[in-house]
């Protein structure tokens, strides 16, 4: 394999004292611009090992799981699983990899934390990757989404695995061969100490969503990143980001690039050839 394509096992520690993962792949060196890709609330860095391959060849690319998430350990206080826990991990670990500006794509939960992360650290962000998400989350995907965060029952088999992946994700995601199915299973779950796929994300994850407060007007401070670059990809059959709310995202910022995947709701994979289209022109362009 390319030693670009390679990835190494990245530690560091959140200020509250625990231990947090990511997948960094840096072969193409140190000088070369550098991409952070956040994943969405259930998910981990392995849901971007597509378009990780893509890039490194000329971006390192940074890939974390968010604490209780992936190989990132679990909190002992379930309610430390909101959006300022999780921008001061980000900012721990984009101060240890001397990350003075970089590129970030976020999925979903990502996607928010990319919205605020330049008001946190200003300067730092050369341009933002909005993965089916935007200031409105659209109330009938959400309430699906806190319908079984956390509460999907075990399964037993690699077989069950993506069958229940099926279900959740089937309507998103139609036409999507076997093959594809049994990798996507592989990034959702690991297998336990007895050879047997569990969820790869703490199950209380999805009690802290349930318990938190109802989201807050986001549209001032989309207003803020102002001249900010940003791509924004929208899943046709999204039910999270509405059309009505991607249009106006696409009024309220001209310069916002717009990208609508067909046969995707929420999220597109990022593997689709419109979106590393999209990817290539849109991060080739960034000033670093």
């Amino acid at each position: 394999m390319n030693d670009a394509l390679r990835y190494r096992e990245h530690w560091w520690v959140s200020n509250d004292g625990l231990r947090l993962h990511a997948r960094v792949y840096d072969g193409v060196g140190s000088s070369a611009p550098a991409v952070m890709c956040v994943p969405g609330l259930t998910r981990n860095c392995r849901d971007f090992e597509s378009l990780a391959q893509h890039l490194a060849p000329r971006y390192r690319v940074i890939c974390p799981d968010l604490r209780g998430r992936g190989l990132s350990a679990w909190d002992p206080v379930w309610r430390n699983y909101q959006p300022a826990i999780y921008l001061t991990d980000l900012a721990a670990l984009i101060a240890q990899l001397a990350l003075n500006r970089f590129a970030i794509v976020g999925t979903s939960l990502g996607g928010l934390l990319a919205m605020i992360l330049p008001s946190v650290l200003p300067g730092v962000i050369a341009g933002i990757v909005l993965n089916d998400v935007g200031p409105e989350i659209d109330p009938i995907g959400a309430d699906r989404i806190r319908s079984y965060a956390g509460r999907l029952p075990p399964v037993r088999t690699w077989e069950a695995a993506v069958a229940q992946l099926k279900t959740v994700f089937g309507s998103a995601w139609p036409g999507l061969t076997e093959q594809t199915w049994f990798r996507l299973a592989r990034r959702n779950f690991r297998e336990d100490d007895s050879g047997v796929p569990v969820l790869d994300v703490d199950p209380k994850v999805g009690e802290a969503m349930r318990a938190a407060p109802a989201a807050s007007d986001l549209w001032p401070l989309f207003a803020t990143l102002g001249p900010m670059p940003m791509l924004a990809i929208r899943g046709a059959l999204s039910d999270i980001l509405s059309e009505e709310t991607f249009a106006r995202m696409q009024r309220e910022k001209p310069d916002l690039v717009a990208l609508s995947v067909a046969n995707r709701g929420h999220v597109p994979l990022l593997d689709e050839p419109e979106c590393l289209t999209a990817l290539d022109a849109f991060l080739g362009a960034l000033k670093y």
